[in-house]
């Protein structure tokens, strides 16, 4: 699923590729021909202004003739004029405009030689215009043959023709790379990246060509119209894409999750297990007779129970305590407690199981404020549980040492360090000793008891009192942790 998804987004993100790609290419074509129609619309307004300026000439120097008697079969008087006229401009025909005016122009002339001569007037006085571009149009300022105004009624002219309605800024550039003029939102760089160029005028005999450079402020939303239609398709398979990333990432939760709860029952099945087996067996000794008649095995019998329960009880205990993770809050009793008090009561219920393994337990109380707000037995019950996992976690090739201090670093705080040097704790776990439900290195064993909930609980009942815990450790060598709660003012 996880390939299909991503092949599928590929795929989409291909097909917008080549989109754009085509969509630029097709943008291009259409803007060059509109510049190479703009080019040529411009070199045509130059021979029509050099035609224009040679026959104006060609007026201000024609005299007209005055002819008359011509017959109905005769040619008008214009043409005779224009012959006339050629005769004053090509020497090759003067001869012939001069016979025909002093002959009168021979009623008997042919059309053809009369339409003849006009054919080579008209081709002298081109040849003169093209005489005239080829040597004088260079000479023009590019600003007059190329004139902004008539440049970009042509752009938008051939722009709409190729089907491109978009706003466009322009300039015309000397060969030597400066500007002639530029609109006022044209934008350039050194090389002009992004606008597209047409060659002036390429017909010029000097070979130094002024370029007309396009742009497109808007081009990039004409691309993206192209593609828009897409990106909902797009959203949707990188949604279906998230959700699945997320599944797979549950799905892994669950399964540690699970893994951790089996792990849970199994140790607290073990737990009650014991005691409840222990208490069965006391009440198997009470039902016998023999039992009954003895004082001594019937006290015997009545203290295990008595043991057993207490155990069973405190199991059941701390398993609730969990229970009430999210509404401790509220049944908590926060009050001014002396820190140091309820440390030095512990260390003293503590000590004979210390000594029990061979082990010593050392107070070094020198804090100088000890008071705190907090709730009394919660606060006991945090020093209980990691005097406990010390002991759990002992060395089995050393006797146990345990010290727990206390001090004022400033004036708002306590700070309260259990230490151990015990097993030690590895990298990996140590920032995960405070999840519930999760064990160190034993979770599914029974050598060490427990359920995987003290120093959760520990995390939990120091953050209700406002208060940081933190764990430094090293594997073989001990562990240590540091409470730091706030004073009470």
């Amino acid at each position: 699923m996880a390939a299909a998804v991503l092949g599928l987004l590929f795929m989409q993100i291909m097909y917008i590729e080549n989109m754009v790609r085509m969509r630029n290419e097709q943008f291009g074509e259409a803007v060059n021909r509109s510049l190479y129609s703009v080019a040529s619309n411009l070199e045509r307004d130059e021979t029509e202004h050099f035609l224009d300026q040679d026959l104006n000439e060609a007026q201000r120097s024609f005299v007209p003739l005055r002819v008359t008697n011509l017959g109905d079969n005769d040619f008008p008087g214009d043409l005779a004029t224009d012959s006339t006229h050629l005769g004053q401009l090509n020497p090759d025909n003067r001869r012939l405009g001069d016979t025909n005016l002093s002959r009168g122009f021979n009623y008997n002339q042919s059309r053809q030689e009369i339409l003849k001569g006009q054919y080579l007037y008209q081709k002298s006085l081109l040849n003169e215009v093209v005489l005239n571009i080829l040597n004088h149009a260079s000479d023009r300022p590019i600003t007059e043959r190329a004139d902004s105004t008539r440049v970009r009624e042509y752009i938008r002219q051939e722009l709409q023709n190729n089907g491109l309605f978009m706003p466009f800024e322009f300039a015309v550039q000397y060969p030597n790379r400066d500007f002639a003029y530029t609109t006022p939102e044209y934008q350039h760089s050194a090389d002009d990246k992004g606008a597209y160029s047409q060659i002036l005028f390429a017909n010029d005999p000097n070979g130094n060509y002024s370029t007309l450079n396009v742009t497109f402020p808007t081009k990039s939303d004409y691309l993206f119209s192209s593609i828009k239609f897409m990106l909902p398709s797009f959203f949707f398979t990188f949604i279906l894409m998230a959700v699945f990333t997320y599944t797979i990432i549950l799905a892994f939760r669950q399964k540690k999750l699970s893994e951790i709860k089996n792990d849970f029952i199994n140790n607290m099945t073990h737990e009650f297990k014991t005691p409840i087996s222990s208490i069965s067996l006391a009440a198997q000794m009470l039902n016998d007779p023999a039992v009954g008649k003895s004082p001594v095995m019937l006290k015997q019998a009545a203290t295990v129970i008595t043991d057993e329960t207490k155990r069973l009880r405190f199991q059941v205990e701390k398993v609730l305590q969990m229970s009430m993770f999210d509404r401790t809050s509220a049944t908590m009793k926060l009050q001014e407690v002396d820190a140091d008090a309820v440390i030095y009561s512990v260390v003293n219920t503590f000590k004979l199981k210390v000594e029990k393994f061979g082990g010593t337990i050392t107070a070094q109380l020198q804090s100088d404020d000890p008071i705190v707000n907090v709730d009394e037995m919660h606060f006991t019950n945090v020093i209980f549980n990691l005097l406990d996992n010390a002991i759990k976690y002992r060395r089995d090739d050393v006797a146990p040492e345990l010290i727990i201090t206390s001090r004022n670093p400033d004036d708002d705080h306590i700070v309260i360090t259990v230490e151990d040097n015990g097993i030690g704790i590895k990298r990996e776990d140590l920032k995960k000793i405070f999840e519930k439900f999760y064990r160190v290195s034993t979770g599914n064993r029974h050598d060490v008891k427990g359920f995987g909930l003290g120093l959760a609980y520990v995390h939990k009942m120091i953050t209700l009192f406002d208060g940081t815990i933190k764990a430094e450790s090293e594997v073989g060598k001990g562990s240590k942790f540091i409470i730091t709660l706030p004073l009470l003012k």
